[in-house]
């Protein structure tokens, strides 16, 4: 009979409207440490995600950097710029160029 009546009184402990009441504020506070917790996975994964779309950019700019730049190291030969320039009718000088001098000094 006295297990029984220990049940009993420790259900009413834990069922005690006046305990309940009492703990509303640490329920509430574990509620927003959880929605803490849950925000700021969310928050990680975000920001993992940006970080990788971010690498991944900067790896296609260098590609095209490096690209652009062998192509304009191409086109900058003397080969090249006179074979660009051949249809204007520029030619390339065979002669070194005269030097001016000026008389008055």
């Amino acid at each position: 009979m006295e297990q029984r009546e220990g049940k009993l009184e420790w259900k009413k402990l834990l069922l005690n409207y006046q305990w309940m009441v009492s703990s509303i504020p640490f329920f509430l506070f574990l509620s927003l440490l959880t929605v803490l917790y849950i925000f700021n996975g969310h928050y990680a994964e975000k920001t993992i995600k940006d970080i990788n779309r971010t690498a991944r950019e900067l790896k296609e700019v260098q590609y095209e950097y490096k690209t652009l730049r062998s192509e304009l190291m191409y086109q900058s030969k003397q080969s090249e710029i006179v074979k660009v320039v051949e249809p204007l009718g520029l030619k390339e000088l065979v002669q070194p160029p005269m030097k001016l001098k000026d008389t008055l000094y």
